[in-house]
């Protein structure tokens, strides 16, 4: 028996069921969409959980035509009712809005017509229909060029022209209906965009007399007043709900069974732990494209780490803008949320792309909208219990603060001198009240569950992004030297001096003796060893104690 394939990246129903891809049935969605009727319904998912295969999947399923054994072996082929009623019964319009981009409005409007062309092409057929008038035909080879200047009403007229031709009303399905305007904000042109689209699903969603039911997906849920005004019948499905919560993402018990038909049970704690952890509805859902990435990972290397796979797929602008944003109670609250803790907010399900980073309280909304943060509950009052969902976005989190804090400390170059100077001028005061002040300014890493040798490295860290900017000062992290690893070793070429600094987490707050076991590891490792070997002729030793946003300095020479 072949061995399926791993589809990373394949968002094509047909594709994979055709050429031997694993798939993850999740055809539960057609019945649930149909028994749960409504003439437009929005799924609202953060990005990369599966939301373009659904929807092609739906389109495979509902299209004249279709080939039907491609759902041969699903959960669907046991309602043979719902089957025979809907299978392959109507024409279908088939949009990804994702592609439409571009620096100006000009550049965007050309590829929404370039994708609505090309959807008419799909239909080309119409072109010699015989049910068409010759005005309904040379009106879509306008459509078919491009050459059609009323892009608003462009769904509206294909569905009536599909409607003519096959006497019966057609299925809308548009994907990442939201990305046009999002590009469309951070590229300065929103409220031409906004018109447009508005129009666009007015006339497509609203006064569509040849619509059977329409179906769109995207990450927010866009304020109805902005782009759906006047849609009755409109339903909203999003991460809080419990109907459809595991049609989109893998469930745990669909990730252990791909897990174990590839031989790689074993990894599921490390699967579990970094990319679990997002809670839809009443579900506890796995993001897909993670497993499948990792999954393939491994298939080619068995010893593959986890990686950063979702949060590396974008810019993750959004966590930057909000930390750039934080006031002090938020930055506790996200050294809570890093500590693994949870807290309590208000959430804003309808926003606008405009409104989104106009305040702390909206962004918070969006980092739970689009996967950042995740649920743990509801309080009495219907504030949401948030949390960070998995080791994945953590360690993103993690990047996006130390990124923050090297660009906004490397805006104060004199203070980044005086503190870099004390270390060769033996100061130990001011290199305690500056490195204090800058713990104090950032954002700790607290995570109690994490160990001690990983708190250091957050301190580390912090101390080597601040020496770093001594251009003529040579660096080295974690070097070798004598019998041991050393911290930090310094190189300053003025008198050729060389600076040991060994660094300690005081786990007990108990920093006096934190520092006197640095300085006892320098003597006892010979750290000074590698810089006698480099041509240093003076040596000073540090041992620096950190405990939560305090510090403490200890010189020996």
């Amino acid at each position: 028996m072949e061995i399926l394939k791993l589809p990373v990246g394949i968002e094509n129903f047909e594709d994979i069921r055709r050429s031997g891809f694993y798939y993850i049935d999740k055809t539960m969605l057609i019945e649930q969409t149909l028994n749960n009727w409504s003439k437009v319904t929005l799924f609202t998912r953060p990005r990369r959980f599966g939301k373009t295969l659904g929807m092609s999947m739906l389109r495979s399923f509902f299209e004249i035509g279709t080939d039907k054994s491609l759902f041969d072996g699903l959960y669907i082929s046991q309602n043979k009712a719902l089957c025979d009623e809907h299978m392959g019964k109507y024409p279908v319009i088939f949009l990804t809005l994702k592609g439409v981009e571009g620096l100006t409005f000009a550049d965007a409007k050309m590829m929404l017509k370039s994708i609505l062309s090309t959807e008419m092409d799909r239909h080309y057929y119409l072109k010699t229909s015989e049910a068409l008038t010759d005005e309904d035909k040379a009106y879509f080879v306008k459509m078919l060029t491009g050459t059609d200047e009323n892009i608003n009403d462009s769904l509206r007229k294909l569905s009536q022209l599909l409607y003519k031709h096959y006497g019966k009303k057609v299925v809308i399905l548009i994907d990442e209906y939201d990305v046009p305007l999002d590009k469309a904000y951070q590229n300065g042109y929103y409220h031409e965009m906004v018109s447009l689209i508005r129009g666009l699903f007015g006339q497509a969603l609203k006064t569509n007399d040849y619509l059977q039911f329409a179906i769109l997906t995207g990450c927010l849920r866009i304020s109805k007043e902005s782009i759906f005004t006047g849609l009755n019948n409109f339903e909203v499905v999003s991460i809080m709900d419990s109907m459809y919560d595991e049609c989109f993402g893998f469930t745990d018990k669909e990730v252990q069974e791909i897990l174990k038909y590839f031989n790689l049970s074993e990894h599921y704690t490390d699967v579990r732990e970094w990319y679990d952890g997002y809670h839809f509805g009443n579900t506890d859902i796995y993001c897909p494209w993670d497993v499948i990435r990792y999954c393939k990972s491994l298939c080619a290397d068995p010893t593959a780490k986890p990686q950063d796979f979702w949060s590396n797929s974008s810019g993750n602008a959004l966590v930057r803008s909000f930390i750039d944003k934080a006031d002090v109670q938020t930055k506790d609250e996200i050294e809570r949320l890093i500590a693994g803790e949870y807290i309590e907010k208000e959430i804003s399900q309808e926003l606008t792309y405009d409104e989104i980073d106009k305040s702390i309280a909206n962004l918070w909304s969006v980092l739970f909208t689009t996967g950042y943060l995740t649920k743990q509950g509801v309080t009495d009052d219907g504030r949401v219990r948030l949390s960070i969902p998995n080791r994945e976005i953590k360690n993103l989190f993690i990047k996006k603060i130390r990124e923050w804090f090297s660009d906004t400390t490397a805006n104060d170059g004199k203070t980044l001198e005086q503190f870099c100077n004390a270390f060769v001028e033996k100061d130990t005061e001011k290199i305690e009240e500056l490195f204090g002040d800058y713990l104090w300014n950032t954002i700790s890493i607290r995570d109690t569950a994490v160990a001690k040798d990983k708190k250091e490295n957050f301190y580390h860290g912090i101390l080597l992004g601040l020496l770093g900017y001594k251009a003529s000062w040579l660096i080295k992290s974690n070097t070798e030297s004598g019998t041991g690893y050393s911290d930090i070793l310094v190189e300053v070429p003025n008198n050729r001096t060389g600076i040991v600094i060994e660094l300690k987490y005081a786990e007990n707050g108990d920093m006096d003796a934190a520092c006197d076991e640095a300085l006892k590891q320098i003597e006892e490792k010979s750290y000074v060893d590698k810089l006698k070997q480099d041509g240093m002729r003076n040596f000073i030793k540090y041992g620096i104690a950190c405990f939560k946003k305090d510090c403490k300095v200890v010189v020996s020479e």
